[in-house]
């Protein structure tokens, strides 16, 4: 298919850490696995172009809509959204898919979760392969924070003000979603009319932005002197995809991994911005198809 296509795919449920979760899947039901996680402000949509390039290749690939997304269950508080539940949610889901392990796909916010899930000893047995997209490795997110990257993340601090960041994304028929996706993307017409209609009415689901907003402030809530401490070596063989334009977030995140990514892979696409999947499609399905052959 070619990159402009927007495929359908069925959806459907499954219960895991005491949620209900909607996902979607295409490819064969015997097909190797690949779970992809999406980040803010998106659900299992984001991932379109991958899921139909690797249902095609023969994979069984699989997107669900993170705990308060779109159609997955939304639970209230802020601690609702731990990372401790996060990490728990992907093995659940994991193990209600009926899976022993899975090649896990991640960028953004399910990028910060992948890492973790592949770095803790708990949860890591579920990952076979990891292939992140724009999300920084937690700890060196933390230990690299300088002010450039602090003036970048600014959203960041504003999203643990109550109720005001969700009334201003929300106004004028929630423009600051659009905003976002446009004013992220590095490529001229990655995103349709349609899609960012798309990404609006996930988002307009009831509760839905404040629990996605909610994934910020549990984070805050964290020790960040815990945080190193929670990361062991990643054993599994791991590609990082990054797009350079990306305004959210500064390159020298990706430098000087080896310690924390010991068969660490990293390509860099020099046009993308931010939403690299979504921006360069075929270019990055040609990568992660690549990555999910390599040795283990």
């Amino acid at each position: 298919m070619t990159a402009t296509a927007t495929p359908l795919f069925p959806s459907k449920f499954l219960h895991a850490n005491s949620l209900r979760f909607h996902y979607v899947e295409t490819g064969p039901a015997d097909g190797e696995p690949v779970l992809f996680l999406h980040g803010f402000p998106e659900y299992w949509y984001s991932w379109r172009y991958q899921l139909a390039a690797c249902g095609q290749a023969g994979h069984r690939a699989i997107a669900p809509d993170l705990r308060g997304y779109h159609l997955s269950d939304k639970p209230p508080g802020v601690a609702s959204y731990h990372m401790d539940h996060l990490l728990d949610d992907v093995v659940g889901i994991v193990e209600a898919l009926g899976l022993r392990q899975v090649n896990l796909v991640a960028h953004d916010w399910g990028g910060a979760i992948a890492w973790a899930v592949a770095a803790s000893p708990k949860h890591r047995h579920v990952v076979k392969r990891l292939v992140v997209m724009n999300a920084p490795h937690p700890a060196v997110f933390l230990s690299r924070m300088s002010l450039s990257q602090l003036r970048k993340s600014w959203y960041m601090l504003f999203f643990q003000l109550p109720f005001l960041p969700e009334r201003w994304i929300a106004k004028h028929q929630h423009a600051g979603i659009r905003r976002a996706f446009l004013a992220l993307a590095a490529v001229p017409g990655a995103f349709s009319d349609e899609d960012l209609d798309h990404f609006v009415t996930a988002m307009e689901k009831p509760q839905a932005l404040t629990c996605a907003i909610n994934y910020y402030r549990a984070l805050s809530r964290v020790n960040p002197l815990s945080i190193p401490a929670r990361f062991s070596p990643i054993e599994v063989p791991t590609t990082l995809i990054w797009g350079e334009q990306d305004k959210a977030l500064g390159k020298e995140l990706t430098y000087d991994l080896a310690a924390l990514v010991p068969h660490l892979t990293v390509h860099y696409l020099p046009e993308a911005g931010h939403w690299v999947q979504q921006e360069l499609p075929e270019a990055v399905n040609r990568l992660l198809l690549a990555s999910l052959t390599t040795p283990c």
